[in-house]
């Protein structure tokens, strides 16, 4: 555990300058029988070059809000970081209505076509898949981010201040999001080289310090599943025994 961190791209470099090999991010999608496995350093480069299109093409500033309709994804946690890096907050099942730009799923388009600015739109098909055909009003994101830099500097830096997270009821600084990650960690019980396995979605506190942010805070990983409750009970038990797991399921 690094105490010096004190904004979440902090516990992203504190990670990078550790074993960067090691599995950050382990996803499950249940419903198709997906498996992707992200090392730090290859989550890392994802965030980096979506932290890019964020800035440079998508022209997202400090403060902007970017609501976020998405699913328990790795997708999802790659957003969730290069919004905090950037210094857009980052607003998981927000109001897209009032959002500066808009990220949303194929099943969340409809909805997301209420926002007036920058709206993208994730295929969430396997290996980052493009869509068929991009969705009118929408950029694809899976065509757009291959090109994008593999290392990101923001226009502005990101200070432990900068408001960071917009959830119901709740509002977190960057400094506040590290903090509440490390007690997250704790309270669930998750240490150093731990695995922790959630299936909750990512709309919530609870979500995404499961699904990202206490895992990075403790130099631990996840294994993320998108639609757990598909599993039956002797699937769950194998998936904890082949993954490791040290911290149980929340679904």
């Amino acid at each position: 555990m690094d105490t010096t961190a004190q904004t979440p791209a902090d516990l992203l470099r504190v990670a990078l300058a550790g074993d960067a090999a090691r599995p950050l991010v382990t996803f499950y999608d249940d419903a198709t029988g997906e498996r992707v496995e992200l090392s730090v350093t290859t989550f890392d480069n994802w965030v980096a070059k979506t932290a890019n299109l964020l800035q440079d093409d998508l022209g997202a500033e400090p403060g902007d809000r970017a609501v976020l309709l998405l699913p328990a994804h790795w997708q999802t946690a790659v957003w969730i970081m290069a919004c905090l890096t950037v210094g857009v907050v980052a607003a998981p099942g927000g109001d897209p209505g009032s959002a500066d730009l808009v990220v949303a799923g194929p099943d969340q388009l409809p909805a997301a076509r209420a926002c007036r600015g920058e709206r993208v739109a994730l295929s969430l098909r396997p290996l980052g898949g493009r869509f068929p055909q991009v969705p009118e009003g929408f950029v694809d994101y899976a065509a757009e981010v291959p090109g994008q830099a593999d290392r990101f500097s923001p226009h502005v830096p990101v200070g432990p201040e900068a408001p960071a997270l917009e959830l119901p009821g709740l509002r977190l600084t960057a400094g506040e999001v590290v903090a509440r990650a490390l007690d997250g960690a704790e309270e669930l019980g998750l240490e150093r080289g731990g695995r922790l396995l959630t299936g909750l979605p990512m709309d919530s506190w609870p979500g995404l310090s499961a699904g990202l942010l206490a895992p990075l805070a403790v130099d631990a990983s996840v294994v993320l599943c998108r639609n757990l409750d598909r599993l039956d009970p002797d699937g769950l038990r194998r998936r904890r025994e082949e993954e490791r797991v040290t911290v149980p399921a929340e679904a």
